[in-house]
Formats: structure tokens, sequence, C-alpha cells
């Protein structure tokens, strides 16, 4: 299976890839399934309820992360690429008031949400730890059709059926010129092609869609990512969900501002740019604003902040580049993915802000002229030094720790890249054997520590 840019990079809408976009997708999945009628139970009536039921994290954070909003939503017909946040909050209070709800092109149907969206704090499910079973009615309350669906990270969704298939985790691309499935073949294919990382992707890419297509949908991710950085500059306030949390990036950025050109401000202060750049954007998830995935929703901040200051304080730095940059970044997230893992319910936040920060080291090596070498070593150090992060949020909401981590996560991105382009890309630890040692060790976590809310800061912060 080849993995595009565009399954790396999502737009789609806050708090989370997993808990929020992956079920709303799920949902329209579903919807689609109802319309086309070919699975549906032989013998059952006309369609008249739905439910849902959710599973593993899904359930024990599923508040914090507005799942079940999501999955309302969804039934209702609205899709994270082109959701309207007015239209929603609309169509949610119509919904939660008359216990009714029509999905495009079926009908009026019975939906109550506090009925019919079932947090299960049961196991769960097997498979994968974020489970959601979507179930339809018939009038006489016997089952018309039922999915189980598996959101797997980064607002990818697999069925139960697509899970048992892909359960050897990985996927090889077929089918294109470059069709490398680990980083040694990468580097492979570099040396012989005498390509870099970017015009190889470039190329499986331009196998599936036009080019001029490709790169007004490329440069669309970008304007969505500068859009969000830009919204949460200028916003304050307090985020939603209990924990009073104020928005920082507007004021920090503020006072940045008015220490430019003064003579006493110390060097490390770029740092400081950096994780304002990174917390905008995960101020405008945690309030479930538009963002992309990147190659989560928790973790999306981590690459829009390293472009923005590669453009804003590296001499010489090209808005031409970032093409470059996010082919390269997605090149590195689909190994990942297809590996190990990008989902912090599967294997904590190292998965989360780990690979993200891989994925802005590659890329911000790549647009400062490293070689597929240090490319390949840029990621490796990041990915390195994420290893064994727990995911473990306050109150299941995407707020603390993890807006200050998508912080660090790219200043270690940068740093990572830049102790790369010391050297001459040969390294002791490769890449593929980091992202193996990634898997394992997420294999070996306590499921306390994997978006539970059950383990670490999540118990050990006093609610107020």
């Amino acid at each position: 299976m080849f993995l595009s840019v565009f399954d790396i990079f999502k737009v789609g809408v806050g708090p989370s890839s997993s808990h929020t976009v992956g079920p709303m997708v799920a949902a329209a999945r579903f919807l689609q399934s109802l319309r086309d009628g070919t699975d549906r139970i032989p013998g059952s009536g006309t369609l008249a309820r739905l439910g849902c039921s959710l599973h593993g994290s899904l359930a024990f954070t599923g508040k914090g992360h507005a799942t079940d909003r999501a999955v309302l939503l969804g039934l209702a017909g609205f899709e994270p690429e082109t959701f309207e946040a007015n239209a929603a909050d609309v169509t949610e209070t119509e919904i939660r008031k008359s216990g009714k709800i029509s999905p495009p092109s079926l009908g009026t149907l019975d939906f109550r949400p506090a009925r019919d969206i079932v947090f299960d704090y049961g196991p769960p499910l097997d498979g994968h730890a974020n489970g959601m079973i979507l179930s339809a009615y018939d009038a006489g309350g016997n089952l018309y059709m039922r999915e189980t669906y598996f959101s797997v990270g980064g607002g990818f969704i697999l069925t139960a059926k697509e899970m048992a298939e892909h359960d050897d985790g990985l996927e090889i691309p077929v089918g294109v010129p470059y069709p490398f499935a680990h980083a040694g073949e990468m580097l492979s294919m570099a040396r012989k092609s005498g390509k870099s990382i970017a015009q190889m992707k470039r190329a499986n890419e331009l196998v599936h869609i036009q080019a001029q297509d490709f790169d007004n949908r490329l440069a669309r991710i970008w304007t969505v990512m500068e859009t969000c950085i830009n919204r949460g500059l200028q916003t304050g306030g307090t985020l939603p969900g209990g924990l009073n949390m104020r928005r920082r990036a507007r004021t920090m950025h503020e006072a940045l501002l008015a220490e430019r050109g003064r003579n006493l401000v110390a060097p490390h202060t770029v740092n400081d740019w950096i994780s304002t750049y990174a917390i905008a954007v995960n101020e405008e998830n945690a309030a479930g604003g538009q963002v992309v995935t990147a190659p989560t929703n928790g973790a999306a901040g981590v690459l829009p902040a390293t472009i923005r200051y590669y453009l804003d304080h590296v001499p010489g730095a090209s808005r031409a580049r970032i093409p470059d940059f996010l082919l390269t970044a997605a090149a590195i997230g689909g190994m990942i993915k297809n590996n190990a893992s990008i989902s912090g319910a599967e294997v904590g936040c190292q998965g989360e802000v780990g690979s993200a920060s891989a994925m802005a080291a590659a890329g911000f090596c790549a647009v400062m002229g490293g070689t597929p070498e240090q490319v390949e070593n840029a990621a490796e150090i990041a990915l390195e030094h994420h290893l064994g992060m727990t995911c473990d949020p306050v109150k299941g909401l995407v707020q603390a720790p993890c807006i200050e981590r998508n912080g660090l996560g790219a200043i270690k991105a940068i740093s990572a890249a830049s102790l790369s382009l010391r050297g001459d890309g040969q390294h002791l630890i490769s890449l593929d054997t980091c992202i193996e040692t990634m898997r394992q060790t997420g294999l070996d976590m306590n499921s306390n520590y994997k978006e539970t809310s059950q383990g670490g800061l999540a118990v050990n912060v006093p609610e107020c």
C-alpha cells in the first residue's frame, strides 16, 4: 500500500486525530455503507436508529477528546476536511434537543446521544486500543447493520477486517518508482538514483496524481498550517475542558516582538520563538480549531513550528523549499507508521511527538542542504531521544503536558538536524533500528501510559 503525503498530512479538526478525526471519518464510512446497503442484515426492516459504543482509549479519554461529539457530527454528515464550526454547533444543539439526526440521503433517524453513544470502560476490543462499534437498527429494534472500526492514529481508520489483513504491521509501497519501506532501502535508492528523498517521494506521488493538482494540494497543507499558527498567535482566553488553562501563545509572541532589536536578548531566546509557534498550533487544536495532522493532532505543532522557524529566523530561507520539507517529512512519517506506530494509544507519546520531531528534523535537515544520509541521521537522533515517552493527558485533554511537548519536540528537531549537519551522515544507530525499538518499547509499555489517563501526570495532577 502506498502512503501519500496527503495521508500523513490531513486537514482536520481538534483536539485529536485518533479520538476526534478518526471517529468522524469512521462515521462517514458507516453512513456510506448504509447508503450502499450491501452489508445490511437480511430480514431487517426499515432503517430507524443509529448507535455507537466506544472502547479502550476511545472510552477512557473520549470525553476529554470530544469523541462523542465527533461521532455525533460524523453521523450527521460532517467530515474533517470540510468541517465548519458554526454549522456544527447548530447541528449538535438540534440533535441533542430533538433526539433526531438526519444523515445525508438517509432520512431522519432516532439518535439520542446520551443513550446511543456508550462509553464502554471494559477491556479494549481485540485489534487495537482505539476501537468503536457503529450500529444501525430498524423500527422494531432489530439490528440493521453493524461495523467495527479502529482509529489507528493520525486520522487513519480500519475496519476489523482491514485490521486483520494488515496485522503484519508492514505495508509495502507498490506501483511507484522508488518503493522504499525502510530507511535503508530509501538511502540505497537515493545513492543509485542520485535523487534527494523529496525528489523520490514526489516521483512516487505523481504516479497517482497530476503534477499541478499535487502542487496545489501540497501548497494548501502549508497554508492551513500557517493560518493555524497565525490564528493561535492572535487568540487569547481560556481553553475549554475544565482545566482552565490560559492560552499563552499570544502574550508570549507579543513579548518576543517587544524584545526584538535589544542588544541584551540572550541567544537561547530563539527557543522561545520556536515554542511559541508550536504552542499557537496546539492551543488551536485544544480549542477544536482546524489543524493539519502532522502526523497526529496531538503533535500537530512540531512540524509547522519548525518550518516557521526556518522561514523567519534562518538567513537565506526560501518558501520555495517548503514542498521539499513536507515531502521529506512525509517519507519519514510513512516509514514510522508502516513499521511501528504514530498512535499514542498504541505506543505512547513517542509515537506522536517523537514521530513528529523525527519528521521535522528530516525536513529541516533537507532544506538546510543535508544529504539523504544526514537527513536519515537527523530523523534518527530526534526519534531516539523521545523513546519511552508516555501519553498521560491530564483529564483526558490534549492540553497538559501535550501543548508544551510540541514546543520541546520542535526544539529537539532543529537540534537534531543541526547535529547531523555537523557530521557526514555516518552514525551507529540506524533510523530503522530506532523505529523498531520504538515499536518494541510500545509493546512493553503499561497501558496506563497509552492515552488512557490512568497513569503518570494524569493521576498525579489534582483536579481543581
